[in-house]
């Protein structure tokens, strides 16, 4: 046979020992962790959106500036624009005036070494090269020609080119073309 007793049990069992300490409530624990963190995620978010406010005005302040700012940066370019183009005008006319001496002197140094039974059909100038054609009626006149050039000093390696005479044609002339470079 079985026995169960159903009575409480008439001697006591010793409880924990006094010293541990006050018994620890984990849920007050986590209440008290969650609401710290809810505050901290709530300071976070207003943080976030001040922030986030404040680069909004920000923004719409640029943009504002931007506008004001348009037609001068407009005006800024277009002066430059302007400013740019009458530069190269300028530099165009100062080219125009430094050049415009040279064939004044050329033609000037050219009159000064020419006999007078020699005639300059063509006069031709590429870069510091310088090509003159023409017609004579003697090889005197045209050798007098080249050594006038070389004794004015102006005109540097003074080369004859060619130099035909045409023996169908009466007077016979000699057709001739000289090289030399011109110095100023």
């Amino acid at each position: 046979m079985i026995k169960v007793n159903l009575a409480p049990p008439t001697t006591k069992r010793p409880r924990r020992a006094a010293a541990s300490g006050p018994e620890l409530n984990l849920g007050l624990l986590f209440g008290g962790i969650l609401a710290v963190l809810v505050l901290i995620i709530g300071g976070w978010w207003l943080a976030m959106s001040l922030e986030q406010r404040r680069l909004s005005a920000e923004i719409d302040n640029n943009k504002r500036e931007l506008a004001r700012l348009q037609p001068i940066i407009a005006a800024g370019q277009r002066y430059r624009r302007e400013r740019d183009e009458l530069e190269k005008r300028l530099n165009a006319i100062e080219t125009v005036a430094r050049n415009q001496a040279r064939p004044v002197y050329l033609l000037d140094a050219m009159a000064d070494t020419l006999p007078p039974d020699l005639w300059l059909t063509r006069l031709e100038e590429r870069g510091p090269s310088l090509r003159i054609g023409g017609t004579t009626y003697s090889s005197v006149a045209l050798s007098d020609f080249m050594a006038n050039l070389k004794a004015s000093g102006r005109f540097k390696d003074v080369d004859l080119v060619d130099a035909k005479q045409d023996l169908s044609k009466s007077p016979r002339t000699i057709t001739f073309e000289v090289t030399c470079r011109f110095e100023i």
